[in-house]
């Protein structure tokens, strides 16, 4: 092979290693760094004095996927909606757990429905919160009192014995399914919100 066969070919050599390396871009491919996701849940348990008041009123509280519904003989209905993302520090008051799955409320009576999507739990504001179907603002739904906080290594857990109705989701509620059942600090139910940062 002559001499200048012999650079061609190692010239060709050198372009494709640097190819395979930085792309036909010319920008290097540096390996991406590992990644976790968000994870944890959300879990509701409604209390049965509020189911039975709800369905004496003609009003049906349904979790939609997502979500995954549940019952028991000793504890009643319940739902988990799990963690699909966001940053928050619960012990500080701020950030946001974004949650998947959705809740629609229908008013039997009259066939009125109302759909709450995009869920999260606003730790700023201290309230699950959906947007209602249509709509592009969020509705501050339930409120977690009496609330325990832990930690252990990177997960987050809020435990409430008290989830209330807040103000905005009573009124919403009352509004368009043309009821009055509903109010303001309402005992719902019990929640446990369990939140692990991506990385």
């Amino acid at each position: 092979m002559r001499r200048t066969s012999v650079r061609i070919a190692a010239a060709a050599a050198v372009l494709t290693a640097a190819l395979a390396v930085t792309g036909p871009g010319g920008s290097a491919l540096a390996a991406a760094p590992a990644t976790t996701t968000a994870s944890g849940s959300l879990a509701v348990q409604e209390d049965s004095t509020f189911l039975q008041n709800a369905a004496s009123n003609g009003i049906l509280a349904i979790a939609l996927p997502n979500a995954t519904p549940g019952f028991s003989a000793a504890t009643g209905f319940s739902a988990t909606f799990p963690v699909t993302g966001g940053a928050a520090n619960l012990n500080g008051f701020y950030g946001t757990v974004q949650l998947g799955g959705g809740l629609l409320l229908v008013n039997v009576t009259n066939g009125r429905t109302v759909i709450f999507t995009n869920l999260s739990f606003n730790a700023g504001q201290w309230a699950v919160t959906g947007v209602p179907l249509g709509r592009t603002t969020p509705v501050k739904l339930l409120d977690p009192a009496r609330p325990v906080i832990t930690a252990a290594g990177a997960t987050q857990t809020l435990t409430s014995s008290d989830l209330e109705i807040d103000a905005q989701a009573a009124s919403y509620a009352d509004t368009n399914l043309a009821t009055t059942f509903f109010t303001a600090r309402q005992h719902a139910g019990t929640g446990v919100l369990t939140f692990t940062a991506g990385s």
